[in-house]
């Protein structure tokens, strides 16, 4: 056939076309559907063989390192000379050592006082959580379930039970002015009243006592916390125990019910807590009574994270899952191949979000593989070095604690390789764009143990290192101090909001590489 019959049979095609109102004939559309992306994104992701290695290579650095972090965590077993330490329902530590005046309550009633109190012992002052109230107790034993109610030198009126449950009343109550105080029971249900002048009561909180015998002891209770003293310098922390004692009066004291002794007894539950030193005191003078007492009641949490220790490969082996997040990116602009994946999916946003998505899953299963083994091969080894209950919780994988840990860390991993290809994307550089992911999150992890603490609370905080905080498994007790070091591997915030303030950086340097790929050429 010759060209111009060629043109001919062309020209009547259309023309038939255009009167069949099909139009002339266009291009086959693009395949950039999201779907079609996604599978084109993983298909480069999976034939890329060093890239499966390089993920193999970040879950094989979080687990070795989990193991030998582990493993140089030890700890002395306690002398069996010492006094057993009470433990909770669960076999968690508690502190259960303060000044204890009481009587033995039979059956039904109730104990009223009026508080002037706590006051710290000249010189020292009374910490914010030293306490006189009012205390039921199951017995004398410690570790004993009970109900208290009391004054706090700093935080106002509270009800506490459980060793771990803690209710405020009102926050206006200072130990500078006294202040009432009722509890009563009715068979196992303890109810915690306060009054500012005995007259107008108003309710606090409400105990049900697990295992209430029909004698309990009830009565008046002072203590005052150890105060922690701490020196950190250039990654050194030296941390002690001062020993505090508080002292109050109590009158206008009464109490209504089965009373079957007639005297008061002073117990230190306990023992004398060995930083205190002097046992505490109780005096009478007429209808006052005055009560000295040292040590606490309620949790003693310890300040390591198992958990997080069994985890902490994953800051080391980040820097390799966030190489493939680079990689993903870069290689192809290192080799031209972008501008064919742009012309296949002309809308170089949702070809950055297919590969988020992508590289995002992948990561996400990388870290849990590597979570999951480094929970399960250094837990026992804790274990072996001393890390056993009462003194540390027995961890396991069902835990929620845990499981949000194990799980966090995946998730973690996730946001910061889509961090790493938003740098990549930015950067359109490996090198420049694998130093900023160390430099963002390695070098603070590094910095946090020798800057000031309230520096390094500061970079925990607002950096995204503070994605880390999700693997945090220790409970926190608004009424237990507890000294917060990031050498300990504790964050100021909770674990949810540091993965939040990770997942904002991430969806910034994200929308931020969106915009610019629209902006610049391929």
């Amino acid at each position: 056939m010759t060209l111009p019959e060629t043109r001919d049979r062309d020209r009547d095609r259309d023309r038939d076309r255009d009167r069949a109102g099909a139009g002339p004939a266009s291009p086959p559309a693009a395949r950039d559907g999201f779907p079609q992306l996604l599978h084109a994104e993983w298909t480069k992701l999976r034939t890329v063989p060093r890239w499966g290695l390089t993920l193999l290579g970040g879950i094989a650095l979080t687990v070795l390192i989990s193991f030998f972090s582990a493993a140089g965590s030890s700890v002395e077993i306690a002398d069996q000379d010492r006094p057993p330490v009470p433990a909770g329902r669960e076999g968690q530590q508690l502190v259960d050592s303060v000044g204890f005046a009481h009587r033995a309550l039979h059956g039904d009633g109730s104990i009223t006082a009026r508080v002037s109190g706590p006051a710290g012992v000249e010189p020292e002052q009374a910490p914010e959580w030293a306490k006189a109230g009012l205390l039921i107790r199951e017995s004398l034993t410690p570790g004993a379930d009970y109900a208290a109610l009391m004054v706090t030198a700093g935080h106002g009126v509270r009800m506490q039970s459980e060793f771990a449950r803690d209710v405020p009343g009102s926050a206006a109550a200072s130990p500078d002015t006294p202040h009432w105080l009722r509890l009563t029971r009715t068979g196992s249900t303890v109810t915690g009243y306060e009054s500012a002048d005995g007259e107008e009561w108003s309710e606090v909180g409400t105990v049900r006592l697990a295992d209430a015998p029909e004698e309990l002891s009830v009565g008046l209770f002072v203590g005052s916390p150890d105060i922690t003293r701490m020196e950190r310098a250039f990654g050194n922390v030296t941390v002690g125990q001062l020993g505090s004692s508080a002292t109050a009066d109590f009158d206008e004291v009464s109490i209504e019910g089965g009373v079957t002794a007639r005297d008061w007894r002073h117990t230190d539950i306990g023992g004398v807590s060995p930083s205190a030193g002097d046992p505490g005191e109780f005096r009478r003078s007429g209808s006052v009574f005055t009560l000295t007492g040292s040590g606490d009641i309620g949790p003693a949490p310890t300040d390591t994270d198992l958990a997080a220790t069994a985890l902490n490969g994953s800051q080391l082996g980040l820097v390799l899952i966030a190489a493939v997040g680079v990689l993903f990116i870069t290689a192809e602009y290192r080799r031209g191949m972008i501008r064919t994946t742009f012309t296949a999916g002309p809308r170089r946003g949702r070809v950055l979000a297919a590969k988020a998505v992508v590289i995002g899953a992948v990561a996400f299963a990388a870290g849990l593989v590597a979570a999951l083994v480094s929970f399960l091969l250094a837990m026992p080894v804790l274990r072996d070095n001393g890390h056993v209950p009462p003194m540390f919780p027995e961890l396991a994988l069902g835990d929620a604690a845990v499981l949000r840990a194990v799980l966090g860390t995946g998730l973690l991993l996730a946001l910061i390789a889509v961090l790493a290809l938003g740098l990549g994307a930015l950067t359109r550089s490996t090198a420049v764009s694998i130093t900023a992911v160390v430099v963002v999150f390695v070098l603070p992890l590094i910095l946090v143990s020798t800057l000031p603490l309230e520096l390094s609370q500061w970079l925990q905080r607002l950096t995204p290192m503070a994605g880390f905080a999700v693997q945090q498994t220790l409970p926190r007790y608004g009424h237990v101090e507890r000294l917060c070091l990031p050498e300990n591997a504790c964050y100021p915030q909770g674990p949810w909001t540091g993965l939040t303030t990770l997942l904002l950086y991430t969806a910034a340097v994200l929308a931020l590489a969106a915009w610019r790929l629209r902006k610049r050429d391929a």
